[in-house]
């Protein structure tokens, strides 16, 4: 049995509160605008995502959840996965006592940069240019702007494969360059902790963030954000530091050039632009182009922060 299966999408249907939908347009939910058909279930309450990963492993059905669609490739023929959309049903945000907040995973990270940076708290306006949501960047650790989501947790909740709930202090969460040691766990929620300031000082500096995305990447096309990992880690505004991913590709010439409708961007090399019907089978082959002519040329091997999705969930790069 597979996720796409009549009886499995009418037996999640008796167990959860949210909507399930079956044949969905995968591209629709991708930042890339790439993707096959899936059974989507869009939750709403964590409850509905524990139910829906205990049904999935009795009927042994993969499962891959979904923010909003950054940093993934997903399948051109679709995925006999379930897709579990953390959207609305798990976006609260929610101040506690002192300089604490309550996050939903299903929140998307700008958002909960502009609303705490007003209430006259700093640490998450970091985010006010990056896509995704606060699950998905708690899970890949995203940073910008010299931090990142290990600077301000405090402790996470995560659902496991079987839908069992757990707390992780921040201690227990094994946050890297760009990852978190989460795999194979869904965030369901976080509480944070931020820093006070004067709600003009943030907004200031989120302005100064946000014209520099809006000025060094092709944010407003469709693409999956950055493709490669930095290969010394993050450079922002290092001018002595390590080059960056987008700096290796640019410096082999590969600016601007395409495989099929996906063209590598003119504005920054690191984003892998959507022009127009691209599929995923393009984008994996401007990678491969990318990746050899880096590597023959530097002598460096270009780690993928994409994550590539296969049908039935499971990622193709350990590293992503």
């Amino acid at each position: 049995m597979n996720a796409r299966d009549a009886a499995f999408v009418a037996a999640l249907r008796q167990r959860v509160r949210g909507q399930v939908e079956e044949d969905e347009p995968l591209a629709r939910l991708s930042t890339y605008r790439i993707g096959g058909p899936a059974t989507v279930l869009y939750p709403a309450s964590p409850e509905d995502v524990a139910r829906a990963l205990m049904l999935a492993g009795q009927e042994r059905v993969g499962w891959f959840a979904l923010g909003l669609g950054s940093n993934v490739l997903l399948p051109d023929e679709g995925m006999t996965a379930l897709v579990i959309r953390l959207g609305k049903g798990l976006d609260q945000l929610t101040p506690l006592e002192g300089d604490r907040w309550r996050l939903g995973a299903g929140l998307p990270q700008p958002l909960a940069a502009r609303k705490t940076a007003a209430a006259g708290f700093a640490g998450l306006h970091r985010f006010v240019g990056v896509p995704g949501t606060v699950g998905g960047g708690i899970s890949m650790n995203a940073g910008c702007h010299g931090g990142d989501w290990s600077l301000v947790v405090e402790a996470v909740t995560v659902l496991a494969s079987d839908g069992l709930e757990s707390v992780l202090p921040r201690s227990a969460i094994p946050f890297g360059y760009r990852s978190s040691g989460l795999e194979r766990r869904i965030v369901v929620e976080a509480v944070v902790r931020l820093s006070r300031a004067e709600p003009a000082a943030i907004e200031a500096e989120m302005g100064e963030f946000f014209r520099w995305r809006e000025a060094g990447t092709p944010f407003n096309q469709p693409c999956c954000g950055s493709v490669f990992r930095n290969p010394a880690g993050p450079s922002w505004k290092q001018g002595d530091g390590p080059r960056t991913a987008g700096q290796l590709i640019e410096a082999a010439g590969w600016k601007g050039r395409r495989a099929g409708a996906v063209e590598v961007s003119p504005r920054h090399a690191n984003y892998f632009v959507n022009t127009g019907g691209g599929t995923a089978a393009q984008v994996r082959s401007l990678i491969e182009q990318v990746r050899q002519s880096v590597g023959s040329r530097f002598g460096t091997t270009l780690e993928l922060e994409v994550k590539i999705v296969r049908a039935d969930g499971t990622l193709e790069n350990s590293h992503a």
